[in-house]
C-alpha cells in the first residue's frame, strides 16, 4: 500500500511537470512568433541540403523576405549534390531577386555540385571549407532501354507514333541516331547557359568558364584558385564579411 502511494505521488509530479513544461513552451513559441512579427531586425537563413528541385514554397518565402522589413540579409548553408536543372534555376533566380535589394552570402559544407554550385553562384560571396566538394559544372541527361532484355524473353515491342522523335529516347525502343542527336542539343542549350551563369557571376570570360564546366569536381581550394569561390571560411567568416562589407551587425539572430 505504501509503495502504491509513493508511486501515484511520483506520477502526479511528473504529470504536473510534463504539463508546465508544455505550457512555458508554448509561451515561448507564442512570444517569439510575436517578436518576430513585431519587426526586430535578423538575418534570414536559408539551408539547402539534399537534391535540389522546384520548391514553390521555398522560393515564395525568399521573395517574402525580400519585402519583410525586419529581414537584412541572407545566410545560404549549401549542402548539396545538385538536382534538376529547373530547381537550380529558379532558386538561382529568387536568389538573385534578393540580391537586388539586400546582401546575400552563401556558405558551402561538404557537397555543393552541380545545380548546388549554380545556387551559390547567385550569392554575393562564397565561402567554403578547404576539403569541400564543389564543381561538377555541366548537365548530365541518363536514360535507359531494354529492348535486347525483352528479346531475349520472346517480347516483341512495338510502337506506332505520329512522328520518329515522339517519345523518344524510351525504355521499349533503341535509340535512334536522330533521337540521340535532338538530346544533344539540348543538353549543348542547357549547359551553355550554366556556363553563361559561371562566366557572369565569376567574372570569367566564357573560355575560362567552359574550361571549368568539364564536370569535373574541385575541392574548396581549387575552388578558390580558379576563381570558383571567394574565400575559404563557415559561418563565423560569412557574419564578419556581412558586417564589415555590408554594415549587418553580426549578432542579429537568424
Amino acid at each position: 500500500l505504501l509503495d502504491r502511494r509513493a508511486l501515484k505521488r511520483r506520477i502526479t509530479f511528473w504529470r504536473l511537470s510534463a504539463i508546465l513544461l508544455a505550457t512555458v513552451s508554448a509561451a515561448f513559441i507564442f512570444s517569439s512568433h510575436t517578436a518576430f512579427k513585431s519587426g526586430n531586425h535578423h538575418i534570414a537563413s536559408l539551408q539547402i541540403k539534399g537534391t535540389i528541385y522546384h520548391d514553390k514554397d521555398r522560393i515564395l518565402a525568399i521573395e517574402e523576405a525580400r519585402d519583410d522589413p525586419s529581414v537584412k540579409a541572407l545566410l545560404i548553408e549549401l549542402d548539396s549534390p545538385g538536382g534538376t536543372v529547373v530547381g537550380g534555376e529558379t532558386l538561382y533566380e529568387a536568389i538573385r531577386y534578393f540580391a537586388d535589394k539586400k546582401p546575400v552570402v552563401a556558405i558551402m559544407g561538404d557537397l555543393a555540385t552541380s545545380a548546388g554550385y549554380m545556387t551559390a553562384l547567385a550569392a554575393e560571396k562564397i565561402f567554403a571549407q578547404k576539403a569541400t566538394i564543389t564543381g561538377s559544372i555541366g548537365v548530365l541527361f541518363q536514360t535507359a532501354e531494354i529492348t535486347v532484355f525483352l528479346e531475349k524473353l520472346g517480347i516483341n515491342v512495338e510502337a506506332l507514333k505520329s512522328s520518329p522523335l515522339k517519345g523518344a529516347p524510351g525504355l521499349l525502343e533503341r535509340v535512334t541516331p536522330l533521337a540521340r542527336k535532338t538530346i544533344r542539343f539540348l543538353v549543348d542549350d542547357i549547359s551553355d547557359m550554366f556556363v553563361r551563369m559561371v562566366a557572369d557571376r565569376r567574372n570569367l570570360s566564357i573560355d575560362i568558364a567552359k574550361g571549368l564546366s568539364d564536370g569535373k569536381v574541385y575541392t574548396g581550394q581549387m575552388a578558390l584558385e580558379h576563381g570558383l569561390i571567394d574565400a575559404i571560411g563557415g559561418r563565423r567568416e560569412a557574419l564578419k564579411w556581412l558586417k564589415i562589407e555590408r554594415n549587418i551587425p553580426d549578432e542579429l539572430p537568424d
